[in-house]
């Protein structure tokens, strides 16, 4: 029950007779039992994460199975192999399998504070950060002017993998990126490092910090970021033998099977036009021999003029809103894993965090491109684990599901920076029929809250409202 003020006249809003200064109004009232709205999204979401998880649990533990091979094998071979090693103070500078910045010796170690198997802790890791991205993306979900959509497509996305999922540090690496994106407007410093001890780990998670808006928060969140990346890469350069060894791995890598550039190689393998090895090579499955030398230019050039249109669109974009950050960290990393030599199925993990986060602004310009994401997951379902030897022998059905989900991560990726790019050009356009007059200026000490959320908050209502013709210039 709320009191309602008078209106100019004296009546207040609601009141049945004139002279009365105050009216009793009455709120609907929820019927009892029901939740309202927001909880019952919220219900809803739960009970959507649990079922879909459990399912998930039980794939993972071998109790429901799936045509394919053994995919616990990285955990236990190759992960379990690398943490001992770790445990003598170096790194696996011995093996070309370990293709990873030196932050990722902390994932692979931390399994080993558990009670349980290697395995068991690494799978429950792996839940506990699926469950904290979750937690964040609702609890952003519900602010106002934000949704739960992102939440609805980390539900859904992330079970679309498989079971793959908990069987790869990926998940981890995501989750961190997630709270460092969703935390960059209001605490630009703490995403920044967020986003900074993801870069360590993964590289990848450093591309987020690509929309930051310029000025002081990106002064604040970039040197966060830089300070995160360059402390805990020093204290594990000093403390152990070989932290950057793996740059040595990159240069003699071939074309990864799933990536992009194998199509053409595939195809050709098909016609009996190429005569080259598919073999495992630097911990992935890869094709080595005629034309591999110049589509691996071609795919460097492609992440070079991909990255040169990203910082053209940094330096031209003419106006923002609060998913700008977000959509660029998204078209970022599109362009990184479609130009890569390497596209594993845990990557598109990577894609569906931030197309989730993207998703938790209603104004976001992404939301045809994280369809076309979560497209994309269940054929990689399908061409690993369940077709891969078929991929690798270039059979021409598995072939076929291997290109539609490329071609669906080009089309992405393209529509990405396409929506990027027209979402910041120009004015934002005012109805023809409204006038708006220009707002009195409100000091900052009449801000109630905090100046991350008011600065959130007035970005969140320029999605909803044009700004007034004096203000547009």
């Amino acid at each position: 029950m709320e009191l309602a003020p008078a209106t100019e006249s004296g009546t207040p809003s609601g009141a049945d007779g004139p002279g009365t200064a105050l009216a009793v109004r009455q709120e609907p009232v929820q019927a009892a039992g029901r939740p309202s709205g927001r909880a019952g999204a919220v219900c809803a979401l739960g009970a959507a994460w649990l079922a879909t998880r459990a399912l998930l649990v039980l794939l993972v533990t071998g109790v429901l199975r799936m045509p394919g091979g053994d995919i616990t094998t990285d955990v236990w071979l190759i992960y379990h192999g690398w943490y001992g090693v770790l445990q003598t103070g170096t790194f696996p500078l011995d093996d070309v399998t370990w293709q990873y910045p030196p932050g990722a010796a902390l994932v692979i170690m931390l399994p080993g504070l558990l009670p349980w198997s290697y395995l068991v802790s690494f799978w429950v890791i792996c839940g506990v950060a699926d469950a904290v991205a979750m937690a964040l993306l609702v609890r952003t979900g519900l602010r106002k002017g934000r949704a739960l959509t992102g939440a609805w497509v980390w539900v859904a996305g992330v079970p679309l993998l498989g079971p793959m999922i908990y069987n790869r540090y990926d998940v981890i690496v995501t989750a961190v990126a997630v709270a460092g994106l969703l935390a960059l407007v209001r605490r630009p410093a703490i995403g920044g490092m967020l986003l900074g001890l993801g870069g360590i780990i993964k590289v990848w998670p450093l591309l987020g910090l690509m929309g930051t808006p310029s000025g002081r928060r990106t002064r604040r969140s970039w040197t966060s970021a830089a300070a995160a990346c360059v402390s805990v890469g020093f204290l594990l350069a000093a403390g152990m033998n070989g932290a950057f060894e793996f740059l040595t791995f990159q240069k003699d890598r071939g074309i990864e099977v799933e990536s992009v550039g194998a199509l053409p190689l595939h195809f050709a393998r098909i016609a009996g036009a190429w005569d080259g090895k598919v073999m495992m090579n630097y911990g992935s499955v890869e094709m080595l021999g005629p034309w591999v030398p110049v589509i691996t230019k071609v795919m460097m050039a492609g992440t070079l003029l991909g990255f040169g249109w990203l910082l053209v669109w940094r330096f031209t974009a003419k106006r923002r809103n609060a998913a700008t950050m977000y959509d660029a960290a998204l078209a970022a990393l599109l362009v990184f894993t479609v130009t890569s030599r390497v596209i594993s199925p845990q990557y598109l993990v990577w894609l569906v965090g931030v197309a989730a986060v993207c998703l938790t602004v209603r104004g976001s310009s992404q939301r045809p491109v994280a369809l076309l994401i979560l497209a994309a997951t269940p054929l990689t379902l399908v061409e690993f684990p369940l077709m891969f030897s078929e991929v690798v022998g270039s059979d021409p059905t598995a072939i076929t599901v291997l290109a539609l989900r490329n071609l669906l991560l080009l089309a992405a990726t393209g529509l990405s920076c396409f929506r990027l790019w027209r979402s910041t050009r120009g004015d934002a356009p005012l109805p023809a029929t409204v006038v708006l007059a220009r707002p009195e200026p409100v000091p900052a000490a009449a801000y109630s809250v905090r100046p991350g959320i008011a600065y959130e908050q007035d970005l969140l209502d320029g999605i909803e409202r044009p700004a007034a013709p004096s203000e547009r210039r």
